[in-house]
């Protein structure tokens, strides 16, 4: 028996049915399978009691929220005055109904699916005066969509002895799709995970991460369509320093190099303050007798003393005095008393100006003593030269850590962009992939069109064969009345 036969008896058996148990409404599929932006077509039958007068037949779907009432897609009025049918507003230009009351059918068209159609469909039919039985019925419309290449993220901080999830999901994909993990070395070489790990749903759980935790880890999201899988780099580094803490290592670093500088400053200080300086000479004997006339050695001035210089033109009057031909002459000539005091005051400018050259010989000597701070503030100046050539060093070394950052930046750039670049290639791949297969069911649908037009054909050429044998039959009882 051909398909068209089976169709016709099951139409048969409903018919004798529904005269006993009323109205029967079924669908021919409890689910239809259809790839996104294809055609499909849900079709559901009934057999009422008795030919009706009046039919409402009625295609609803189930709404996202539970709770929320049915979804009603269109209505089909019939009577026998007239027919009309009412579209709802959102499925206007998508969908389409065909109804053939006394053939018992009715037909739900989408002309192009999409994931808003993946849900629970319902055809109701109501006749006046026909009550019993089954007066609705349901199917599910599962619209196959292939997942999309996976997002991974990393839940946690990818440091030595931490915990970490690496999250796995797809935007899209129907049926829902399940995610597998892998994980790979550097040359391409299944490894297995680390000890105590746990996979569900796409969240794959590493327990008291270390750097043998790192590697390469690849997410497959995979439905009955096909599936897409996405590469993520795990990289364990160790704990990173507080910035409070390094702030304050490098601060305390800084002071304990100062003070170490200013307690070695001290030091070479003190011990050029214990090398002999200038000492003026002692040509002079010095009393107990205080300075008559002092200045003050605050304000930059030299200690002179008057009566320094008083008592060293005595010693030298005294000195001149201890020759017994000159005391003589000096009392025995009273006559030349002013030329005595001439005398005397010659050796006093000549004692005056030797007092002189050694107040200058001690400026001389006080302003070398002043020389060896200036040269104490040169070395100071050269250790400070060579704390900032270490300054200069340490910048240029952080300057060639930042340029291999920014290599290492720009080469993950790179990767980032090849991984694209592979992800667009691959969804390219998937649409020519769709649109072959589109093209295939479309050739399908048609192969089976064209050999039900075929069966059409051979049922019509069959039914005309037993025309034409009844016309004979009859023609042979007409003969033979004929003869009669």
């Amino acid at each position: 028996m051909g398909a068209g036969g089976r169709f016709v008896y099951g139409l048969y058996i409903l018919s004798v049915l529904s005269v006993v148990m009323g109205i029967h409404v079924e669908f021919q599929k409890p689910e239809y399978e259809v790839a996104r932006g294809d055609q499909v077509t849900l079709t559901c039958t009934f057999q009422p009691k008795k030919p009706p007068s009046v039919a409402v037949i009625t295609w609803s779907a189930d709404a996202d929220d539970p709770t929320e009432p049915q979804i009603v897609i269109g209505t089909f009025y019939y009577s026998t005055s007239g027919t009309q049918i009412d579209i709802n507003p959102a499925y206007e230009g998508k969908a389409t109904m065909a109804n053939d009351v006394a053939a018992g059918v009715s037909s739900l068209t989408f002309t192009h699916v999409s994931l808003q159609e993946n849900r629970v469909f319902q055809c109701s039919v109501q006749i006046p005066g026909d009550n019993d039985g089954q007066l609705s019925d349901t199917t599910r419309l599962l619209v196959l969509v292939a997942p999309s290449v996976p997002v991974c993220r990393i839940q946690g901080s990818a440091e030595y002895g931490h915990n970490i999830n690496l999250t796995c999901k797809s935007e899209e994909g129907s049926p829902q799709p399940t995610y597998k993990w892998q994980r790979f070395d550097p040359s391409n070489r299944p490894q297995p995970f680390p000890p105590k790990t746990t996979e569900s749903n796409g969240v794959l759980s590493l327990f008291n991460v270390s750097r043998e935790t790192s590697g390469y880890y690849v997410c497959t999201s995979t439905n009955k369509i096909r599936s897409a899988s996405y590469n993520m780099t795990l990289s364990v580094m160790p704990p990173s320093m507080n910035i409070g803490a390094t702030a304050g290592i490098v601060g305390g670093c800084v002071a304990g190099g100062v003070a170490l500088l200013i307690v070695v400053y001290c030091c070479c200080c003190r011990k050029k303050k214990k090398t002999p300086q200038y000492e003026m000479e002692e040509h002079a004997a010095y009393h107990d007798k205080p300075p008559l006339e002092t200045e003050d050695e605050d304000d930059g001035k030299i200690v002179v003393s008057v009566v320094e210089l008083r008592e060293e033109s005595r010693n030298q009057q005294s000195g001149y005095q201890d020759d017994p031909s000159e005391q003589y002459d000096n009392h025995s000539r009273h006559g030349d008393g002013r030329e005595n005091r001439y005398r005397h005051d010659d050796r006093y400018e000549d004692s005056r100006r030797g007092s002189s050259d050694r107040l200058d010989r001690y400026d001389d000597g006080r302003s070398r003593s002043s020389d060896r701070p200036d040269r104490n503030d040169d070395g100071r100046s050269r250790s400070s030269d060579r704390l900032d050539r270490y300054d200069d060093s340490r910048s240029r070394s952080n300057d060639r850590l930042d340029r291999y950052d920014d290599s290492h930046s720009r080469s993950r750039d790179r990767l980032d962009r090849y991984e694209d670049s592979r992800g667009r290639s691959n969804d390219r791949l998937e649409r020519y992939d769709d649109n072959r297969s589109r093209s295939s069911d479309r050739l399908d649908r048609y192969d089976d069109s064209r050999s039900r037009s075929s069966d059409r054909l051979d049922r019509y050429e069959g039914d005309q064969d037993r025309y034409d044998d009844r016309r004979d039959n009859y023609s042979d009882r007409n003969r033979y009345d004929d003869r009669r």
